[in-house]
């Protein structure tokens, strides 16, 4: 059978290995706000001279790591507010295919790629029952015949954050470098701590879940978009900040990696004018802050789900694009957005949507995933690391950028962006020209 680029080789469910028990988790009010967004999704590129052979060992391994992860071979009832798996019926769909498309080498360069060539790489989630429930994650493994595999992964952002869905596939790959199950696994194995699945551990005195799903049932759908040509097909393209850069940058800002980078990628945004309204004085940022260990009490790094809460970024615009030091300006509005959390990471939470709403039409820019999340460096399924790690999802929301670690394991961070050809020209223009200039940053 063929789909799109691709020649679908076989349509798995595949439930957990057993013994696994039916279980209902409630969603909690970090959960509540993503109900209605979409999954994350990624992609994870492999060398293999042999690709094909990867395919059974891929399926053979994906029960022993749902053991641990049950919940995610389940379905989310908005209605009623919990994830649910069933033993006797719930299982996670994996499609294997092989690539029509003789292209991997370009797939995996970090130049601009044509997303149209990417999209049949991608799983979608299967359509939402009749009473609402929707499934939570699928998964693709694309060969290409001498080259490599890329596997798909989409997990819709109300069953976990990306922290969570990162260790899932850690795990993944851990019971796929074993070959078995991985409970009595050797330490020396690198496999990752088993989820905490406990979400009684957050605690919710002022019902902030039912004040966000009441906010949310009150917000008016957005106006319907003016129909006017097609924008040209997006290219994807992956810039790379060594840690002497990203020192630098931090020598003048006293920036954090992830602090550096989003205002490297935000002053580029700017400038190539994909971000934030034209004439406007104020600028906008959008970014998710990992709240586990803020949180009190603190929950544990492995817990399974969603503890994010937005950071608002804001700053005079001619002091991000005009003349130098726009890289500083824009570190030291992010650090100081950090500050202000940080004093009280639960502050204004039943308005938290409201403002994300409220900033929306301002275009900001966006961040999504994290170099400490380790997609490049604990995702060795037993060929090697990926080569290329993309979270393509980005698309959908114009204006953001993704970060991960480098892949060389030297303490860099990777950005990722989408962009029309035109714009991704200005962008990488920009974003060369800062890295050289010692006065922007």
């Amino acid at each position: 059978m063929a789909e799109a680029g691709v020649r679908v080789l076989e349509r798995l469910r595949v439930p957990p290995a057993p013994p696994c028990p039916s279980a209902d988790l409630p969603i909690t009010f970090f959960d509540a706000a993503w109900l209605f967004t979409g999954p994350v999704e990624r992609l994870f590129f492999y060398r293999h001279a042999d690709p094909a052979a990867a395919l059974p060992l891929l399926a053979a391994s994906l029960p022993h790591a749902l053991a641990r992860f049950f919940p995610l071979a389940g379905t989310l009832n908005p209605a009623a507010r919990c994830l649910s798996y069933s033993s006797a019926h719930d299982a996670l769909h994996l499609l294997l295919a092989e690539s029509q498309e003789d292209n991997f080498d370009r797939l995996v360069a970090a130049g601009p790629r044509d997303l149209s060539l990417m999209r049949p790489l991608v799983p979608a989630l299967p359509p939402p029952g009749k009473d609402g429930a929707f499934a939570l994650v699928a998964l693709q493994a694309t060969v290409f015949p001498g080259r490599g595999v890329c596997l798909g992964v989409s997990v819709h952002h109300a069953a976990c954050d990306d922290a969570s869905a990162t260790l899932f596939v850690r795990t993944w790959a851990a019971a796929c470098r074993l070959g078995g199950p991985l409970n009595g696994a050797d330490p020396s194995q690198a496999v990752p701590p088993p989820p905490v699945l406990d979400r009684s551990l957050v605690a919710d005195p002022d019902d902030l879940l039912g004040k966000t799903l009441a906010g949310m049932s009150r917000l008016a759908p957005p106006p319907p978009q003016a129909q006017g040509p097609p924008p040209p097909s997006p290219v994807i393209a992956s810039f790379a900040l060594t840690r002497d850069q990203i020192d630098g940058i931090k020598g003048a800002t006293h920036a954090s990696s992830f602090v550096a980078a989003s205002a490297l990628a935000w002053v580029c945004l700017l400038r190539s004018r994909s971000a934030g309204v034209e004439g406007a004085a104020r600028s906008h940022m959008l970014f998710s802050a990992e709240c586990r260990s803020r949180v009190s009490p603190p929950l544990p790094a492995e817990y399974l789900g969603n503890c994010l809460r937005p950071c608002f970024v804001e700053a005079a615009t001619d002091e991000l694009t005009g003349g130098t030091g726009g890289v500083a300006a824009a570190a030291a509005a992010i650090g100081s957005a950090i500050r202000e959390m940080e004093r009280g990471v639960l502050e204004g939470a039943e308005g938290w949507l409201g403002q994300v709403m409220s900033v929306l039409p301002q275009r900001p820019m966006s961040v999504g995933g994290s170099p400490r999340h380790g997609v490049y460096g604990g995702t060795d399924f037993g060929w090697g690391a990926p080569c290329r790690v993309d979270m393509v999802s980005i698309e959908k929301t114009p204006g953001t950028v993704s970060l991960a670690e480098s892949p060389d394991g030297q303490g860099g961070v990777e950005v990722g962006v989408v962009l029309p050809p035109d714009i991704m020209e200005a962008f990488a223009s920009c974003f060369a020209e800062l890295l050289n200039d010692k006065k922007s940053v």
